[in-house]
């Protein structure tokens, strides 16, 4: 089973994907070489972690276009969960479901979790900036949503 010490790490080629979209289509890895890609793993739509991050990203969302860079948020919830999540919030990048998720545990982020001496298992939340040459440029393990955007644009070459 991945965890977080399975994780691709800087100068690592990223694991492919090829994901549904709530913006319609598929979206895969392979198709953006050429872009700068933040791909960030997220446990749940609609919760306030979630929600700080996204919007955080959202309000970067100029920014990390003059950089000739792509923002995806990945969690395990369904289209219709991200449609209602991203109509919500105004979030204009796409969010892709990775119901089964495979591409979660590719990048190790599918780890068993504890909460009040419950264990499962779920997405642990973490970015992974990917260079236009589809390489890991920088990962974060265990990200804190407030000021995250902020550090990974930083990040940005």
């Amino acid at each position: 089973m991945p965890d977080a010490d399975t994780m691709p790490k800087a100068g690592d080629a990223a694991p492919g994907f090829n994901l549904p979209s709530h913006q319609g289509g598929t979206r895969a890895l392979k198709d953006l070489r050429g872009q700068h890609v933040v791909l960030y793993f997220y446990p749940k739509d609609d919760t306030p972690g979630c929600t700080i991050e996204a919007q955080e990203f959202e309000a970067a969302a100029a920014q990390f276009a003059a950089k000739n860079t792509v923002v995806l948020g990945i969690s395990p919830d369904d289209i219709d969960s991200h449609c209602e999540f991203a109509g919500k919030f105004s979030l204009n990048f796409q969010l892709l479901s990775d119901e089964d998720h495979a591409v979660a545990e590719r990048y190790g982020v599918w780890v068993e979790k504890n909460m009040y001496g419950k264990k499962y298992m779920g997405v642990q939340r973490a970015t992974f900036l990917i260079g236009a040459d589809v390489k890991i440029v920088k990962v974060w393990p265990k990200v804190k949503p407030e000021g995250h955007a902020a550090d990974v644009l930083q990040a940005v070459p």
